[in-house]
């Protein structure tokens, strides 16, 4: 199931996709809060909070996406198409950061 379409460059977000590293979102914050990766790998970021819902986005000239609001126990896999440092927020929760690191 399609869950959203990045905004600019060439990834894609999809639920249930595969993916080769996992953030979760849960007590407002992202764990693990900084993550390494290699370009053209998945990223599965997934909402284990009982209650809050919450809004993955990143917004980089380079590269950016949106999750829209992700309910408990949702899923998005975001792919990133090029290295570069990153830093994931949440629209809902604006202390949340995750920064990401891709070679």
């Amino acid at each position: 199931m399609l869950t959203s379409l990045i905004a600019s460059g060439t990834a894609l977000a999809l639920a249930g996709d595969t993916a080769s590293h996992r953030v979760t979102q849960k007590g407002r914050s992202f764990a693990p809060g900084a993550i390494s990766l290699r370009a053209g790998e998945g990223l599965a970021i997934v909402n284990d909070d009982g209650e809050l819902v919450h809004h993955a986005y990143l917004e980089n000239p380079d590269f950016s996406f949106d999750t829209g609001e992700q309910i408990p126990g949702s899923k998005t896999v975001v792919f990133f198409p090029k290295p570069g440092q990153f830093t994931i927020l949440c629209g809902i929760h604006p202390k949340m950061k995750l920064a990401v690191s891709v070679k």
